[in-house]
């Protein structure tokens, strides 16, 4: 007979031990519970990185970086999940086998690195960071005791390199690297993080895509070394479009380690050329000593010892201010500025901004080349763009300034950013110098080097110019920089067009010469011509009368129609 022990020995229950069981069956429960809970927030915490005790990385949650859009929302930076795979080497039986078995499904890495780090202990190593669905599905598949991954976030880029210099990159970390990516991290640590919600920037991408595509086709037929370009609403100093040739894919960011991939517009300075001679015009006609009936002797080189100053394909004549202007002379820009003098010039330059470093919500910016010295031959030679270098971004502040009615307006990158904080200085120009250069701007274009960047309709100005380059501290002849900054309309701006050339070729139909009005002036004009219709410009045909009546009231050279020679060279 089988014999029940369990029920025959039964005894009955008590019930205040068994509370007192439950209870501290309860507390050990919980106190694991505790204890495991620490651990998954050791590793998958939401703090900021660190190391572990063999120095193994481990990176924790940061904020969600807000999206990045253009002045029309379309969508420049966004945030995906991605898996990234760690260990646990404690768990791992065979670091040996594991790490083969691991190299096998992830290229590029090292079995033997990774045996090294997965033997050497710890509890957390990253093995990838960032990988795509197949690969951590294959990953799964080994069946590795200790392999495990995380989601973490991965910043994704749609519009590629179209906007890279602008928009930036983040790290691996999601840590913001360049551009408004790295702004973005400034802001979180002056304000606190910003929830979600989308970063707006001044770029029309539309705009954007248009001048990236220009410029690329402008190096090829150029074979210059670089492009670069900028579209600047001179009203609020909100830059449309911003690009720089070569550039880099902000979704491969190793590409934009290479020096020859900054952004030329605000790290790189350069000598600007005879852009610069807008500044001189406008100094000397503020100053009281010039007007714009004018006239200054270009016959001879100005000689400062065995140093002298002289025109490119010069007249070789007394010219009146709008003939200096529209002709590109060196030598009556060079004495406009000798007449105003060194103080005056350097006080009228340091208030357009010059001399300083430009700050706008991209991190990276450069500090202008000034000559320590200033004396008569650089007082002669700044006055047309040689001897100080500056941002190109700087270069089209200041111009924007003298068009827009004085008002020095940093730029900026964020639609919509208030102007008043960023409103550098008001009246740097006087109302009638202010038109005066407009109306040369526009003269330039009609009649002068700016001819090859005239749209009909749309009523362009603009100044060329083509600086030698300085290599090994002498200048090049060989080897130039062209430029044009154009605006539109002239009468009344309200956009500024800049490019820039490295280093271009004569093609075969500019006879041999590579100045600013062979290619930096047109590839300017077929912007313009796609980007003032996007940008809702109207064009007007035909006269427009009162256009500059000031200009027209005192008689100005070119304000009636004139005969005989009427064209500048393309200098």
């Amino acid at each position: 007979m089988v014999q029940d022990i369990g029920a025959s020995q039964a005894r009955p229950v008590n019930m205040k031990q068994a509370r007192k069981r439950l209870a501290v069956l309860t507390l050990l429960s919980l106190a694991a519970f505790v204890v495991v809970s620490v651990r998954l927030i050791w590793v998958m915490g939401p703090a900021q990185s660190r190391g572990d005790a063999h120095g193994f990385e481990m990176i924790e949650a940061t904020p969600q970086r807000p999206e990045i859009r253009d002045r029309n929302g379309v969508l420049l930076a966004v945030n995906v999940d991605i898996p990234s795979i760690y260990a646990d080497p404690q768990i791992i039986p065979d670091p040996e086998e594991a790490a083969k078995l691991l190299a096998r499904v992830l290229p590029g890495l090292d079995p033997i690195e990774i045996r090294r780090r997965i033997a050497a202990g710890g509890r957390f190593l990253w093995i990838k960071r960032q990988v795509a669905p197949a690969v951590l599905k294959a990953v799964n598949a080994l069946g590795i005791p200790g392999i495990d991954y995380r989601m973490e976030t991965k910043r994704v880029y749609p519009s590629g390199r179209i906007a890279a210099h602008v928009v930036g990159y983040t790290s691996v970390d999601d840590a913001g690297i360049a551009g408004i990516e790295a702004y973005l991290d400034q802001l979180v640590r002056q304000t606190g993080p910003g929830g979600t919600e989308a970063v707006r920037l001044s770029l029309d991408i539309r705009v954007q895509a248009l001048l990236h595509a220009s410029l690329l086709r402008a190096i090829e037929t150029y074979q210059a070394r670089a492009a670069a370009g900028l579209v600047l609403d001179v009203t609020n100093g909100e830059v449309l479009a911003l690009v720089s040739l070569p550039d880099f894919d902000p979704n491969t960011p190793a590409e934009a380690l290479d020096p020859q991939r900054i952004n030329r517009i605000n790290v790189g300075v350069y000598e600007m050329g005879s852009t610069f001679k807008a500044l001189t015009t406008a100094m000397a006609l503020d100053s009281g000593l010039f007007t714009i009936n004018s006239s200054l002797d270009a016959r001879e080189p100005l000689r400062f010892g065995r140093f002298s100053i002289n025109d490119y394909r010069g007249e070789k004549r007394i010219l009146t201010l709008p003939e200096a202007f529209i002709y590109s002379s060196n030598i009556a820009m060079a004495r406009m500025a000798l007449a105003v003098g060194a103080e005056r010039q350097k006080a009228f330059l340091g208030l357009m901004g010059q001399f300083g470093k430009l700050r706008t919500e991209l991190p990276e910016t450069a500090q202008p080349i000034v000559p320590a010295q200033w004396g008569e031959v650089t007082t002669a030679t700044v006055a047309f763009g040689h001897g100080i270098a500056v941002a190109p971004l700087q270069a089209a502040m200041a111009v924007a300034a003298l068009v827009n009615g004085g008002d020095l307006i940093r730029p900026t990158l964020i639609a919509g950013a208030e102007v008043g904080s960023r409103l550098v200085a008001r009246g740097v120009v006087t109302p009638e110098t202010g038109e005066a250069l407009r109306y040369l701007m526009r003269l330039n274009a009609e009649r002068g080097s700016a001819k090859k960047a005239d749209v009909a309709g749309y009523m362009v100005g603009g100044k060329t110019g083509t600086a030698e380059k300085v290599v090994d501290g002498r200048y090049a002849g060989s080897r130039s920089l062209t430029a044009f900054m154009g605006i539109s309309p002239a009468d009344a701006p309200r956009y500024l067009f800049l490019t820039i050339l490295d280093e271009p070729q004569s093609t075969p139909d500019s006879y041999g010469f590579a100045t600013a009005g062979w290619n930096a002036a047109p590839v300017t004009g077929r912007i313009m011509a796609g980007a003032l219709p996007m940008l809702g410009e109207v064009p007007r045909f035909g006269s427009v009368p009162q256009a500059f009546p000031t200009m027209a009231a005192r008689g100005a050279w070119g304000s009636v129609p004139e005969t005989g020679r009427d064209a500048a060279k393309h200098r």
